[in-house]
């Protein structure tokens, strides 16, 4: 039996899970100005990955990588989310959320 595809896309699966509340804290504690580090982080990732003749950890750290940068447009999503009352607003920054 080959493992392979499972193993990828179970990683994949909890990578996504584990990032979507990285995102969430991220803009509470940091606001979009910290969109730079997921866009180091994904290239590092990424990179990495091409890098990286093993077979099973090629691709998660593609996975990675690739969810960091997808990131960047879900900080800035997530400050829209926080306008529209859905998520809380970090009360030590209500002038960012100012337009």
């Amino acid at each position: 039996m080959n493992f392979l595809g499972l193993i990828i896309a179970v990683t994949t699966f909890l990578v996504i899970g584990i990032f979507h509340p990285i995102v969430i804290k991220s803009e509470y504690y940091f606001g979009v100005k910290c969109w730079w580090a997921f866009l180091i982080s994904g290239i590092a990732f990424v990179v990495a990955s091409l890098f990286t003749d093993n077979e099973i950890l090629s691709p998660v750290l593609g996975v990675i990588g690739c969810s960091c940068l997808w990131s960047i447009l879900e900080i800035f999503e997530q400050r829209q989310r926080v306008k529209k009352g859905w998520f809380p607003m970090n009360p030590k920054r209500k002038d960012d959320y100012k337009d």
